[in-house]
């Protein structure tokens, strides 16, 4: 079997997500994040696009219903036995189908959770679950039942953020090499790619933003990438994955004689991104590191151009984003704890002058401070044609 976990791992987060849904007053949970299912059991499938749940029972119970495209990627990489199939069909109803399968678990008349807040349970398929389990059980949002057990990692979840940190690291290093005036974007981008799979990692789960000149200041992947101009900005925000794990860097690579401003923005983003780091530490609250960020960007003159957040906590996640939840934003009253992981990132990002500057990287929240698994250069990246 493709587990990444020993059953003994696995066993134990089950256990400690009964132990939330006893808290909380569940009899079960219906899972349809796909992050949720692979801490869970090791299910790793893409197959969310479409519908499938699975069950967890206060006692223990454990199902899945799924597609026949992934009945063996279940029996291949998870622990579940217990695997339905719904069949493609006119009319099919595999909510409906679900609220059978829980039925058979005890579910009637119980209180349910559910993970509505997940990328393969659309509104519309939100909807149909709603009305299939009407007059069945009560359910109540349980959105954040697992996502707040999968906050602080395991030594094996450590082992494979370090390993996406090397990763992201040898990328930013190819990004060095070979961002120069005249390069082809799209070729430095499958370039690093290139160099994560090597290495045994998986593709993110977004796509990187990367932009060269005034699209430089779009943090969010777009297309068509061109080439690198003698003179120009280029911004990475790049992140590996390994068995899903992320790490993710962010920087700017200037070509040619900068502007002396740059300096500036670069010397304000790594000061702040220090101090965020500082205060990376157990007791601490994640709204504390965005005052921290806002604080030293202010006072260096770049108030309203930093944005409303700076970071979020990595982990194991699937397309569309890398990104997860808690996002470091103002109140956030989230306290950090040892093996939590953030992504720091301090963005300026100016539209009356064009430029843009950008310092980011990964840290695991330890008993005393943090330790960063991926590494921004302290110093400004400034190419030569």
């Amino acid at each position: 079997m493709a587990l990444h976990f020993t059953r003994e791992e696995f066993a134990a987060r089950q256990r400690r997500a009964r132990e939330a849904m006893a808290e909380a007053g569940l009899d079960g949970l219906l899972i349809f994040r796909q992050e949720s299912m692979y801490y869970l059991t090791g299910y790793d499938t893409s197959g969310y696009s479409m519908f499938q749940g699975m069950y967890l029972g206060a006692d223990g119970g454990l199902a899945l219903l799924t597609r026949s495209a992934d009945l063996r990627q279940a029996r291949l990489t998870s622990v579940i036995e217990d695997i339905r199939i719904w069949t493609d069909r006119e009319g099919a109803d595999p909510a409906a189908e679900l609220c059978d399968m829980v039925a058979e678990y005890g579910g009637r008349g119980k209180r349910i959770g559910v993970e509505y807040h997940a990328y393969g349970l659309t509104a519309q398929r939100g909807k149909w679950v709603d009305a299939a389990f009407a007059g069945f059980c009560e359910l109540v949002d349980a959105s954040d039942l697992v996502r707040l057990l999968r906050l602080v990692k395991s030594p094996a979840e450590l082992a494979y953020l370090r390993q996406a940190g090397r990763l992201v690291d040898a990328a930013c290093r190819k990004s060095q090499r070979l961002t120069v005036p005249g390069a082809s974007l799209g070729a430095i981008y499958g370039a690093m790619m290139k160099r994560i799979m090597l290495g045994d990692g998986d593709p993110s789960a977004s796509r990187w933003p990367m932009g060269k000149g005034e699209e430089a200041l779009l943090v969010r992947y777009h297309t068509g990438h061109g080439r690198v101009a003698e003179g120009d900005q280029v911004q990475f925000e790049i992140a590996a994955a390994y068995r899903h794990y992320h790490a993710a860097l962010m920087y700017v690579i200037l070509t040619g004689q900068p502007d002396p401003r740059y300096r500036s923005m670069f010397e304000a983003c790594a000061e702040a991104l220090d101090a965020c780091e500082e205060a990376l530490r157990p007791g601490n609250t994640v709204g504390q590191l965005f005052e921290t960020h806002a604080a030293i960007l202010g006072k260096a003159g770049y108030a309203g151009h930093f944005l409303n957040a700076c970071g979020y906590t990595m982990g194991a996640t699937y397309p569309p984003t890398w990104m997860d939840w808690p996002m470091i934003y103002k109140g956030e009253p989230q306290v950090l704890a040892p093996n939590m992981v953030f992504f720091l990132h301090m963005i300026l990002l100016d539209s009356d002058t064009g430029m843009s500057m950008s310092l980011g990287e990964t840290a695991i929240v330890t008993e005393t401070g943090c330790e960063p698994i991926s590494r921004a250069p302290r110093r400004l990246l400034v190419a030569q044609g």
